[in-house]
């Protein structure tokens, strides 16, 4: 692809490198971002000046340096105009947030799930995203666009829901419909971007995370679903047409249990909240709560107990396969089924601990993740942040 006689995209490729240069070292200052950029002083002054008028950077006090002469300004992202909704459906329900370029909630809306159906998902999502919208515009917030998190495979390219098997879609063109919901809601302005839920996670935890952040970083969900989010080398990790993630669905025994995708074996089948809950129970496909569990837990009901380490084990088996492919700098865990806690972890550690024995070799880092129940909402949102700062991306994006 040739982009030289395009000046508009070499101009916007050029700002959201300093915007992202700003967000993994802030306080650098307009000759910082020079060196950090290889752009000349006189086009970083004017990129800086344009991305402080429209809201994306700010001026921080000047820092007492001793040194003689002009202090250099430190810059930092703007929180206080600039604005993303990121809106999560999920099996437990709909919400929908308005999120600051910093990470900050500024509005925030939810209700249970109105049903399985996309055709009765998509209307109430376009009413609660309208609501927030309308919200955040009120309070003076310039909206970026609304991102989507779904529990289900995305085919990038189109924000069609190739399949997302325990809300039953398969070839569902979200986008499409999606858009015309939002516009039916009066809100047909905004660009949107549809994503598997834990994809978007792992953006969340990127894009608002502290810098400097590790490479290449794990979002592992544990959920109904089990799925994992990957950044590689500051770039969500897609695959070739936006599978890639789908960890839940790899192998981890042959002929194993039956899996809601309709194989056999699958980490889903081990690790999530119905084979845990089946286990418990005997009854099978059943789906008792977390909340419901962790009561069992707290009253140490063997089977529970038992249940819930035996999911533990093969989370270890999981991330170590994680571990072995990706190598990452660091493997975030979240997702409903943190709130089992210790008879998880423990198991899960335990497991992995001997990995890191037999081949001596030290674990990644291992982290619970910080938005908890809010982490797809906020990933939601880091999804149209993360798109826009990569323009040329974007760009090659065919929707």
């Amino acid at each position: 692809m040739t982009i030289s006689g395009d000046q508009s995209l070499l101009r916007e490729i050029n700002r959201m490198a300093i915007v992202r240069a700003v967000q993994q070292g802030a306080g650098l200052s307009r000759a910082d971002l020079a060196k950090a950029t290889g752009l000349t002083k006189s086009t970083v002054g004017l990129l800086v000046q344009d991305l402080i008028d429209s809201g994306w950077l700010c001026e921080s006090d000047v820092q007492a340096t001793g040194a003689i002469g002009r202090r250099p300004i430190p810059l930092g992202l703007d929180g206080r105009r600039l604005a993303m909704i990121g809106a999560d459906v999920s099996l437990e329900g709909l919400s929908v947030l308005a999120v600051s370029l910093t990470g900050e909630v500024l509005e925030a809306a939810s209700e249970p799930l109105p049903g399985r159906r996309p055709e009765d998902v998509l209307p109430r999502l376009a009413v609660l995203v309208a609501d927030v919208v309308a919200k955040a515009r009120s309070a003076g917030r310039w909206l970026l666009g609304v991102g989507v998190g779904v529990p289900g495979a995305v085919l990038d390219h189109q924000g069609t829901v190739k399949l997302a098997p325990n809300l039953g879609w398969r070839d569902y063109s979200f986008h499409a419909v999606f858009s015309a919901e939002l516009a039916a809601c009066g809100v047909a302005d905004l660009p949107i971007l549809v994503q598997n839920d834990y994809d978007v996670a792992v953006l969340g935890e990127y894009e608002f995370g502290e810098a400097p952040l590790p490479d290449p970083l794990i979002y592992l969900g544990l959920g109904v679903g089990v799925g994992a989010g990957v950044v590689v080398r500051g770039r969500l990790f897609l695959g070739a047409d936006g599978f890639a993630g789908e960890v839940g669905h790899s192998i981890l025994q042959v002929e194993g249990p039956v899996c809601s995708c309709g194989r056999r074996g699958c980490a889903e089948a081990f690790i999530g909240q119905r084979a845990v809950s089946t286990r418990i129970s005997g009854r099978a496909d059943d789906l008792l709560p977390v909340e419901t569990i962790r009561q069992l837990l707290d009253r140490n009901d063997e089977s529970a107990h038992l249940s819930v380490r035996r999911a533990g084990h093969y989370l270890g088996v999981l991330i170590q396969n994680l571990w072995t492919s990706f190598n990452p700098g660091r493997v975030v865990i979240g997702g409903p089924l943190c709130d089992l806690g210790p008879p998880l972890f423990d198991a899960a550690f335990s497991c992995l601990e001997g990995f890191s024995r037999d081949c001596s070799l030290p674990l990644p880092e291992l982290r619970l993740a910080r938005f908890g129940s809010r982490s797809i909402g906020m990933g939601a949102a880091a999804l149209v942040k993360h798109v826009l700062t990569r323009p040329m991306d974007y760009r090659l994006c065919d929707r």
